[in-house]
Parts: structure tokens; C-alpha cells; sequence
């Protein structure tokens, strides 16, 4: 009898929705394609260092295709390279060490930037990864599309409609800050979706008196009241990055956050209207994944599971020009992928009269060719 194929399977890093929808693909796919044995560890690299671990059995995995977050758990601060419960020691010894006697044959690493980094630091020394991509932020290098992205930018936009009646009621500008990192794409996507006045990104440094300029023009036609979306990444022109805090134990350990307060300290000397400022934060995270999210979730479980049956390992599970495909871990590591500045979903705000908070910038729509993907 050939010996059954043994396949790891873990979530890294922040929650997002449609994690449970990779686990369940993965796990149903190579059942019943290969009869194989998945073992599920908990709560990401720390369930592979700590020796946590147990078997997901079909039946476990059914019923979670709707459900947020994931069975398995999930830490952002279990980097075996750099362990912060054993004083940041490098346990990656250990880690290889139980890959070996629990005999697997690969790992399928559900995870952002991080958690591919880490993936691909271990590909180095022997074990074998396929990573899918998984972040609300949509900036992992590689892929057109990360499953989450959709369901944050659905919740971030249905905020900011909530905030154009309360803006409208009391004349006020209302900002909204949204997640995002280092990237623009859930502030850019979600303040077009929902016709934000001023769209700030970190792609494009802004100048407030431009923002103060915008809320001024409609103060003096008529409308009384501006909508703001910034990005926790935004930053002004000559200025850094909004640093709420640090967490020294985790892979990435600087947490943006506070330009939405900022940005509403430095308007209100240069206007009549008040303003009031919103912080979306983990609400864009949480809950049930869209239609989308559970789709292009479900894809990319079940390509990964085609990828370990074909042993094609050291890589990660793409979306690019509509298409499934694979990209190397050693070219995802380490990199984001930010919004392009030719972007046509840039092009679409300015073609519309929204501020990007820069003067003179000119639309990417102006000579494109009608097949460039939005993705």
C-alpha cells in the first residue's frame, strides 16, 4: 500500500473574511482527490512551533464556507525565525524538526506578506510551502486580487454611506479612515464605490491645503458638506507614515493609525464647518465573507490542493489577468504591491471631480487602452 500523502495546513496573520473557505477547499480537495491526510495547526506558525496540531476530517470542515474569521486560529506575532515567547530566539529548528516526524509532505500557508516571508525562509531550509494569499489590504505582490479585499471594501463603503446623512444633517466634513497599510487600494476603491469627495492614499502624499481648498469651494456652492476617505497609510507632503503604535514581537511591528484625527486637527483652523472624524479599524475584517470572497476563497483553496497533487511547491497561489496561476515564494517575500499610479480606478475618481488631495494630477483614463484590468 502507498503511504497516504500528509499535507499541513495553517492561517497566518490578521483574521480575514474567507480564510474558513480556503481551509474547507483545501481540506474537501485532497480527500477526495487524493485521500489525504490534512492536518490543520492552530493558530498559524505558533500551532507548527508549539506543537499544536489535529486532523481535519471532511466533516469538520463543512458548514464554515459563510463563516469569518477561521476554526484553526490565527497570531501575527509567531515568527519562528524570531520567537517572541522564547526572548525572539530563532526556533526554526524545531519547527523542521516536527515537519519531519509528523511526516508531511508540504504545507499549504493561508497568509499575507508575512506569513509568505516566513514560508518562504523555510522553503530555504528544506520544507515545502504552497502559500494562497489572504489580506483585506489586497497588497501582496504577485496576484491581482487577495480574497478579503472585497468583503473590507463592501463594509468600508457601506460606512461611508452612513456617514453621507449625518455629514448632510449637520453641514459637517466627515473623514473615514479606513485599514489599509501601506497601500491605497480599500481607501481608493471604497471612496469611489461610495462617491467620496477626497480620496487619500499612500501612493500620493497630499497637501492639506488642497483637502481644506475642496471642503471650502463646497462650503461656498451649496453642499454644505464634504466626505473625506483617507487610508490609515496616507501621509502629507514631507511628512512620514501616522504610527499608533509598536509591537516588537511581530513580523511587522509598526500599526498605522490616527491620520483621520490628524488630518481633522489641521482642518478645523482652516474651516467653518466642523469636523468629525471616523475610524473604521477591525470592523472591516470581521463578519461573513461576500459572494466574491467565498468564490475566489474557494478557487484558490482548490488550485492549492491541485498544486501540492502535482508537487509544484516553493510557490503561491495567483490571480493575474482573471486567471489562476502560481507565483515564487522568493518573489513575494518582502514586497507590496501598491496602487499604480496609472491605475484606471484612479483614473475614474479625478474623471468625476474627486480630490486626491495633490494638485495637477492628470487621469491615467486619458489614452487608455479599454482593456486595462481594474484589478
Amino acid at each position: 500500500m502507498p503511504r497516504r500523502l500528509r499535507i499541513g495546513l495553517l492561517t497566518g496573520g490578521g483574521d480575514c473574511p474567507g480564510m474558513n473557505a480556503v481551509i474547507r477547499a483545501v481540506t474537501k480537495s485532497l480527500i477526495l482527490q487524493a485521500n489525504a491526510e490534512v492536518i490543520g495547526f492552530e493558530d498559524g506558525y505558533e500551532g507548527l512551533i508549539e506543537g499544536r496540531f489535529r486532523t481535519l476530517e471532511f466533516q469538520d470542515v463543512s458548514g464554515i464556507l459563510t463563516r469569518g474569521g477561521t476554526i484553526l486560529g490565527t497570531s501575527n506575532r509567531a515568527n519562528p525565525f524570531r520567537y517572541y515567547r522564547r526572548g525572539e530566539a530563532d526556533v526554526s529548528a524545531e519547527v523542521i524538526a516536527l515537519y519531519r516526524e509528523l511526516e508531511l509532505d508540504g504545507i499549504v500557508a493561508i497568509g499575507g506578506d508575512g506569513t509568505m516571508t516566513i514560508a518562504h525562509g523555510l522553503s530555504e531550509r528544506g520544507l515545502r510551502f504552497i502559500g494562497v494569499p489572504k489580506t483585506i489590504d489586497n497588497d501582496i505582490w504577485g496576484t491581482e486580487r487577495t480574497f478579503g479585499f472585497d468583503t473590507a471594501v463592501h463594509i468600508a463603503t457601506e460606512a461611508i454611506d452612513r456617514l453621507h446623512t449625518t455629514a448632510q444633517s449637520h453641514h459637517r466634513v466627515m473623514i473615514c479612515e479606513t485599514m489599509g497599510r501601506y497601500a491605497g487600494w480599500i481607501a481608493l476603491y471604497a471612496g469611489v464605490a461610495a462617491g467620496a469627495d477626497v480620496i487619500l492614499i499612500p501612493e500620493l502624499p497630499f497637501d492639506v491645503e488642497v483637502v481644506a481648498e475642496v471642503c471650502r469651494e463646497r462650503e461656498s456652492d451649496g453642499h454644505r458638506f464634504t466626505i473625506i476617505v483617507v487610508a490609515e497609510g496616507a501621509r502629507p507632503e514631507g511628512g512620514t507614515f501616522h504610527v499608533r503604535e509598536r509591537v516588537p514581537e511581530s513580523p511587522d511591528p509598526i500599526r498605522l493609525g490616527g491620520i483621520g484625527y490628524e488630518l481633522e486637527r489641521q482642518l478645523r483652523d482652516r474651516l467653518r464647518s466642523e469636523v468629525r472624524t471616523t475610524v473604521l479599524g477591525h470592523v472591516q475584517r470581521g463578519g461573513t465573507p461576500t459572494a466574491y470572497d467565498r468564490s475566489l476563497a474557494s478557487a484558490f483553496g482548490a488550485y492549492a490542493a491541485a498544486l501540492v497533487q502535482a508537487e509544484q511547491y516553493g510557490c503561491m497561489v495567483a490571480l493575474r489577468d482573471g486567471r489562476l496561476t502560481t507565483v515564487p515564494l522568493a518573489e513575494v517575500a518582502g514586497r507590496t504591491r501598491t496602487v499604480p499610479l496609472d491605475h484606471p480606478m484612479l483614473g475614474a475618481a479625478l474623471a468625476v471631480g474627486t480630490s486626491l488631495g495633490v494638485r495637477a494630477l492628470t487621469s491615467p483614463l486619458v489614452g487608455a487602452e479599454p482593456t486595462t484590468p481594474l484589478a
